[in-house]
């Protein structure tokens, strides 16, 4: 690692112009995932850290139709919110099931949204072929060993990084939005549209622009959502990140799903919004066949390499747990 300039700004509009002003420059939050990539992968090499830790980004506010999150309030803080406990199981759930409590106790919401993903290779800088990572190098991750955390949806030739975020998922399916302070002020992006599959541009992840920083999170609170669960399997029960995770909300009236939301982790180079199962289960009798439908449709096109062949059945298998768990049990 090389000398790098620090610098902590007191408010928001000076932190993005120093950011703007240097290409080589990048913001330092939590630093759980990025302090990691400085100092003990060298994957990051930046000439300039703009600790945006004093920034007054931090905070949770609700009405009745939304929850805003600032982007600096942490894992556990969420976590312990009223709202979110009696609104949002399924967030609340994914943030627990997230990390350790001293991980979550320091990381933050908007650094969650951008953490990176595990992916060995990427963070290995003695193999030379990540795309992610040097762009047109190829993907060690295709023919390497130990795929089986890696991505089926979303991934192809160039990357099958995935997106190891818990929390992300449930906010996917509740239509979350990023608010966003950049050069031309403050925006809002659906978090549906904030994340770029790799296509050919792996080392692509978001649309987020140089010298933009997330400033909160807003989260609907959907009546569907008090009906929820978020579902995570992984290799043992303490902190470990998820093979499949499913985060699933239902309105069900009179034995018809009127409303389904889903979310997929652990399987998606991006966290996943599960559309196809949406669509299979909205207007649906709320049974185990509709819900194993939904799951088959949802998977019918994975992409796998030796090492992530188990993950399509695991996945159908899992949404259809957690559709029943949602419904009450068993159908």
């Amino acid at each position: 690692m090389r000398a790098f300039e620090y610098l902590r700004p007191g408010d928001v509009d000076t932190a993005v112009t120093l950011v703007r002003a240097d290409p080589a420059a990048q913001y330092l939050a939590g630093g759980t995932t990025q302090v990691d990539l400085m100092l003990k992968d060298g994957i990051l090499d930046p000439e300039r850290v703009v600790d945006i830790t004093r920034l007054p980004l931090r905070g949770i506010t609700a009405d009745e139709r939304t929850l805003r999150v600032g982007a600096l309030t942490t894992m556990e803080e969420l976590a312990a919110d009223p709202t979110v406990a009696r609104r949002l199981p399924l967030v609340r759930t994914a943030l627990l099931a997230g990390a350790s409590t001293q991980l979550r106790n320091m990381s933050t919401i908007g650094g969650n949204l951008l953490q990176r993903t595990r992916c060995r290779y990427f963070r290995d800088p003695t193999v030379p072929d990540c795309n992610k990572r040097a762009p047109g190098s190829g993907c060690a991750a295709i023919t390497g060993a130990g795929a089986r955390m890696h991505a089926i949806l979303g991934a192809g030739e160039n990357c099958i990084a995935l997106h190891a975020s818990d929390l992300c998922v449930p906010l996917v399916a509740l239509d979350a939005v990023v608010r966003v302070r950049g050069g031309d002020g403050e925006r809002a992006i659906p978090l549906t549209e904030f994340y770029v599959l790799p296509g050919d541009r792996p080392d692509v992840e978001t649309v987020l622009r140089h010298g933009d920083l997330i400033t909160a999170v807003e989260v609907p609170l959907l009546p569907a959502a008090a009906r929820s669960v978020y579902l995570k399997i992984r290799d043992r029960a303490s902190y470990e990140f998820a093979l499949v995770s499913v985060a699933a909300a239902l309105t069900i009236e009179d034995g018809v799903v009127t409303e389904a939301r889903m979310g997929l982790g652990g399987v998606g180079t991006i966290p996943w919004r599960a559309r196809a199962a949406e669509q299979v289960l909205t207007g649906g009798p709320a049974t185990v066949e509709t819900y194993r439908a939904a799951a088959v449709t949802e998977l019918r096109d994975p992409f796998t390499v030796p090492g992530t062949g188990f993950k399509p059945e695991l996945a159908r298998r899992t949404i259809v747990r957690a559709l029943e768990t949602v419904a009450g049990g068993p159908t």
